[in-house]
């Protein structure tokens, strides 16, 4: 695991950075069905940020509770396909009027930083999340994905505004 401090470091950097306001984040979801939504997926690529410095094999888990959040755990591998396993769990609110295509999660109380599932796949085996134009991740129920659906991922991020130049490809050879 990371040290607590650098986590809380790193965390509340994203949470902070998020909580400022930023222009509106796009989605092209009409609503979520949070059951299908969780589950364990796979980060393909992101935007490099502090608090996953040197994560591998990056995955992220959402359970749902019973109560009015999802859990969230997400984990990776220090430095290295094969290095030493870090995680944290957190807690995820779904935004009253955004048909659960907004959630707000919570690492730390009391910050919560913005969670917009902007591409989702019908069959849920794909999406796109981002929190303004800063943070973006593409996940996938698989580890990989097809070089055409990630060509038109980004493709349909560029024309949405991301600078799609600063994804960064996640190694998923962990096994």
């Amino acid at each position: 695991m990371m040290p607590i401090r650098s986590l809380f470091v790193s965390l509340a950097g994203l949470i902070l950075g998020s909580c400022h306001a930023s222009p509106e984040t796009p989605t092209n979801v009409g609503s979520v069905d949070l059951e299908k939504y969780t589950g364990r997926w796979y980060e393909i690529a992101s935007f490099p940020a502090s608090f996953q410095k040197g994560c591998h094999c990056t995955t992220a888990e959402y359970q749902l509770t019973g109560k009015k959040y999802i859990r969230v755990i997400n984990r990776c591998r220090r430095n290295a396909v094969d290095g030493k396993a870090s995680g944290i769990t957190g807690r995820a609110y779904p935004v009253k009027g955004s048909n659960n295509t907004k959630l707000k999660v919570q690492f730390f109380w009391p910050f919560r930083g913005d969670y917009h599932i902007i591409i989702l796949a019908p069959d849920y085996s794909y999406a796109v999340v981002a929190s303004g134009k800063n943070y973006l991740w593409i996940l996938s129920r698989s580890a990989t994905i097809p070089d055409s659906l990630y060509q038109e991922l980004t493709d349909k991020l560029s024309v949405m505004g991301f600078d799609i130049n600063r994804l960064q490809r996640t190694a998923q050879n962990c096994d």
